[in-house]
């Protein structure tokens, strides 16, 4: 049989995660952030919990083909834009939409030749301090792809640097608006944290919001809130089975480094998983962990096809067990119940973010879709 190694994507999750941002959004249209597969998610696994979105937003051309492959009719954002000339004859062909954040892209779009003008959404520099024109050359910009026969409609975006912060969102908020007061255009400026954190703040909705994190089910802002706290699900269980167990003595060790130390007699079960299917080694004892659907602990080092969990509280566990890393309980039966793991809490303990886990799951790790 296959190692028992297990990645499930739960569409009724995304369906639901998706319907929780459009609460938080009133009229606003949604992307659905499907860069970087999908957060590790898989694009075509993702799709029929996340087809409910208004468009898809996303980073390359060969994710943007993959959405069209599937039926997608609506609009695609290209978030970083075009990265060469000949991209903007696939956003042509495909009829793709596209940030312009530099010079060069709009020198890009002047030389291009065309029978469709492009949409384009026009990125502002108001504090991130990444992609995007600075406020005071903002509208110099927009000047300048207005008067171009290769652009059609002009909408205005930026990006927060602290919608999950202390910090929030009105000092760029402030920026963007007193910058682009009278411009024409439909507005993009919401990601996961400000949709739930901020949604009540002035013109912070817009037009189209741009749920990521959110939308697969962990917290932007966490740990001070957790994603059930936010009323989201998770869209990913990464899941196992034991395949061994040990006796540990007083003073016995666990894995490389003996980094764990037994204090009292006791039985551990090893897991097959490891740092090769994307757990992050730097998780150390104490690491939540669910066996059979009891929370209990990692203890040792994580090794690259294993690491090792204590077994007090479930002691009718034994080789076969199921085991959750992150996400829905996994069962016996194969299904998942409702005892739940967050992805931000096994992050938290690996001085990561949930994102990170999602997009690191390895490609050994084989995927399911439970619809």
């Amino acid at each position: 049989m296959p190692r028992p190694i297990l990645a499930t994507v739960h569409t009724e999750a995304l369906r639901h995660n998706l319907s929780r941002v459009r609460q938080n959004a009133a009229d606003a249209n949604v992307w659905a952030i499907v860069k970087a597969n999908a957060y590790g998610h898989g694009i075509e696994r993702a799709f029929a919990g996340l087809r409910g979105a208004d468009g898809f937003a996303l980073l390359d051309l060969a994710e943007a083909e993959r959405v069209r492959a599937l039926d997608w009719r609506g609009p695609i954002l290209l978030l970083e834009g075009v990265f060469e000339p000949r991209d903007l004859e696939l956003c042509s062909r495909l009829n793709l939409w596209h940030t312009v954040h530099c010079d060069e892209q709009i020198d890009m779009l002047a030389a291009h030749k065309t029978h469709q003008p492009h949409r384009v959404f026009l990125k502002m520099n108001s504090g991130m301090n990444r992609l995007g024109f600075a406020p005071q050359r903002y509208r110099a910009a927009w000047t300048r792809l207005n008067a171009l026969p290769q652009v059609d409609e002009i909408s205005l975006i930026t990006h927060f640097s602290d919608s999950d912060g202390p910090r929030g969102i009105a000092h760029q908020m402030a920026v963007f608006s007193q910058t682009t007061e009278d411009l024409p255009g439909e507005r993009s400026l919401a990601n996961s944290g400000a949709v739930l954190r901020h949604a009540e703040a002035a013109g912070v909705r817009a037009d189209w919001v741009r749920p990521g994190i959110a939308i697969y089910g962990s917290a932007p802002d966490a740990p001070e809130h957790t994603a059930d706290e936010w009323k989201l699900q998770p869209a990913m269980t990464l899941s196992s089975r034991i395949i061994g167990t040990q006796m540990l003595q007083p003073g016995d060790t666990v894995g490389y480094g003996s980094s764990f130390t037994a204090d009292v007699p006791m039985r551990i079960g090893v897991v097959a998983c490891g740092y090769a299917d994307g757990y992050p080694r730097h998780c150390a004892t104490g690491t939540p962990v669910l066996v059979d659907g009891v929370r209990t602990r990692m203890v040792g080092r994580v090794s690259m096809d294993m690491l090792t969990v204590d077994l007090t509280p479930v002691p009718q566990a034994g080789i076969g067990t199921p085991v959750t890393l992150w996400g829905r309980a996994a069962k016996a039966d194969g299904l998942h119940g409702d005892t739940l793991l967050s992805i931000d809490e096994v992050a938290r303990a690996g001085g990561t973010v949930g994102y990170e886990l999602m997009c690191a799951v390895a490609p050994r790790v084989p995927f399911a879709v439970d619809a």
